[in-house]
């Protein structure tokens, strides 16, 4: 199986090493605009070659879209207009609306697979390539009643040979759905990180800074050139998860104002209502609020 990863960063790479090391992908050929992550990704051997993109969609049996969401908006129709008809096409983004609406009525439509690892880390580049990053990380896969058969099951294969369990949902549904468990934290990351950053005397705080803190801004670090095309494709649902969040800071706030401690204690204890999904009890909460915290933390 002939693999062609189109873009050798944290989530390409990782990819790349782990179905080398399944045996899933015979070659993987690698592509990418950044001349120095090509280098690198050679040297670490993540690809077996480097190859410009029209060279590697003519030799690929299937081919991974790990770039960031507004370049596959713009790179996936042209893709899908030069593979041939065996030629499998997924990408690895964390929405899926605005690409799936791009080529909906491509005729190579079938041909492509829209799918979301849920796995990663706050760092990037083929040097944040990690082996064993999926397991065990459920996999999102859209629209599959538009996808032809073959290419699913191939697609399907590929993720289970990362040890990757598979959930199938609607563009809507994901972009919904990862709007409040994937997009909501890292939208929380960064304001919290600006928040400490605009203290004037923010020295000492970074000096005490404890693993509660660091835990909880670590996204803070992931890439802009990543996480900005997000948030702007899926701006709508994330606005929606922002006010919910909000709602919920204001009613913190507001139990302190009001100097009641009791509503306080209540907001806490029925926030640790989440412990009771964690460990896969069943506390009471609503099938959807179930759901949205399960998928990303199984």
């Amino acid at each position: 199986m002939k693999l062609a990863v189109i873009g050798l960063g944290l989530i390409g790479g990782s990819m790349a090493k782990d179905l080398r090391r399944t045996r899933f992908a015979t070659e993987i050929i690698g592509v990418d605009n950044d001349p120095d992550n090509a280098r690198v990704a050679l040297e670490l051997g993540i690809a077996d070659r480097i190859e410009n993109l029209e060279t590697a969609i003519k030799e690929a049996d299937i081919i991974i879209l790990a770039i960031p969401v507004d370049r596959i908006v713009k790179v996936l129709p042209s893709i899908l207009d030069q593979i041939s008809p065996s030629t499998t096409v997924t990408d690895v983004g964390s929405t899926k609306r605005e690409i799936a609406e791009t080529v909906k009525n491509h005729p190579q439509r079938g041909n492509y697979i829209a799918s979301h690892p849920m796995a990663g880390t706050e760092n990037s580049g083929p040097n944040a390539a990690i082996e064993h990053l999926f397991e065990r990380k459920i996999c999102i896969v859209c629209d599959q009643d538009k996808c032809r058969p073959q290419h699913l099951a191939l697609v399907e294969k590929m993720y289970q040979s990362l040890g990757m369990p598979i959930a199938y949902m609607t563009s809507d549904e994901q972009d919904h759905t990862t709007a409040f468990i994937s997009h909501l934290p890292h939208a929380t990351s960064f304001a919290l990180a600006n928040a400490v950053l605009a203290i004037e005397d923010r020295n000492i705080i970074f000096d005490l800074a404890s693993g509660g803190f660091q835990s909880t801004v670590r996204l803070a670090k992931s890439s802009p050139e990543m996480w900005a095309p997000i948030f702007w494709q899926n701006r709508d649902y994330i606005s929606e998860a922002l006010e919910v969040y909000i709602h919920h800071l204001e009613a913190f706030k507001e139990s302190l104002k009001n100097n009641d401690p009791k509503q306080l204690s209540e907001l806490i204890v029925s926030a640790n209502k989440i412990r009771g999904v964690l460990e896969g009890e069943n506390p009471s909460l609503t099938k959807n609020e179930e759901t949205i915290i399960k998928f990303y933390t199984k």
